[in-house]
């Protein structure tokens, strides 16, 4: 396990809050050089600790009226077949977070459409035609209370 001093976390906590600070109010808040800041980010997305940075965009904004919660359960949970529905998630737009879950379920995604005959259309191409999927369950999000990826960071 890598090991983070409060500096790091402080870093870390800052540019989840916003990742478009400069290197002069890093310094500030963490109390380092701007150069030092740079250095340390430079490092924490090399380990793979910062896996991106993005921007948190309105589906509104984009014409993507509805998001989905689906509940996905495969015929047998053998690791090839695992594999092979991972993969379909990752090259499927309309799958915004793809997670693999215990439970009654095997997958737990979050999907967004434009409108129902869209997500209508994304069913039956992306689960009804796999052979994989035993059963699926939707759930449609009445509203989006907070989005984000920021986790909790204990100094």
């Amino acid at each position: 396990m890598i090991q983070l001093d409060r500096a790091d976390l402080a870093l870390l906590a800052a540019v989840q809050e916003n990742n478009r600070l400069t290197s002069e109010a890093l310094a500030r808040i963490v109390n380092l050089s701007p150069t030092a800041c740079q250095r340390r980010l430079r490092r924490l997305r090399s380990e793979g600790i910062i896996e991106g940075d993005i921007s948190i965009v309105s589906p509104k904004a984009l014409g993507r009226h509805i998001t989905m919660i689906v509940l996905v359960t495969l015929e047998r949970a053998r690791a090839d077949i695992v594999d092979r529905f991972k993969a379909s998630i990752r090259s499927t737009p309309e799958v915004m977070i793809g997670y693999y879950v215990t439970g009654d379920a095997d997958f737990m995604l979050i999907v967004t459409s434009k409108d129902m005959e869209e997500y209508e259309r994304f069913t039956r191409r992306f689960l009804h035609e796999n052979k994989d999927i035993k059963n699926f369950k939707t759930m449609v999000v009445m509203d989006r209370v907070k989005a984000g990826f920021a986790f909790p960071i204990d100094p």
